[in-house]
């Protein structure tokens, strides 16, 4: 019975899609290593990138999950956005206040939140904050630069 559940699940998504890739899932493919392969990178060899001037970020992927760690200055603001992905977030430093699902959370270090995927939600840095987040699957618009919602407006 439940490999006919699984069954109808993929094949309802396949047919909701249209194919059973989207172009986003194929980037993320083709940049993940044709096998897995060991890691070992040091967050200081791992250049900044500056989004806007609030906000940084780095970031490592594997082959089917990413890791970011992202630096928000107190007031920084991240639109409201949804994405393909499950995120988990944890709060190393400082405080995040997330508008979510008709709701405010404000998550401190040493907290977690987690987001499945689909579900809009925006944030606000209540103080300096280093966060990390793990994506699954990895990022496809942050891989690729293409996530203009959180660059700075030119």
């Amino acid at each position: 019975m439940a490999k006919k559940l699984k069954n109808r699940t993929t094949a309802g998504r396949k047919a909701k899609n249209g194919r059973s890739h989207s172009r986003a899932q194929r980037a993320v493919t083709k940049h993940a290593a044709s096998r897995a392969q060991l890691q070992h990178i040091p967050w200081h060899t791992i250049p900044l990138e500056d989004l806007k001037p609030l906000l940084q970020r780095q970031f490592v992927v594997g082959q089917e999950i990413m890791l970011a760690r992202v630096l928000l200055k107190k007031g920084c603001i991240v639109p409201e956005h949804s994405h393909d992905n499950e995120q988990i977030t944890y709060i190393l430093e400082g405080a995040l206040k997330f508008s979510i699902d008709g709701r405010e959370i404000v998550v401190h270090a040493g907290e977690v939140l987690c987001i499945p995927a689909h579900m809009p939600h925006k944030a606000e840095a209540l103080e300096d904050t280093i966060d990390l987040d793990v994506f699954n699957p990895p990022r496809a618009d942050w891989i690729n630069k293409t996530d203009r919602y959180l660059r700075a407006q030119k």
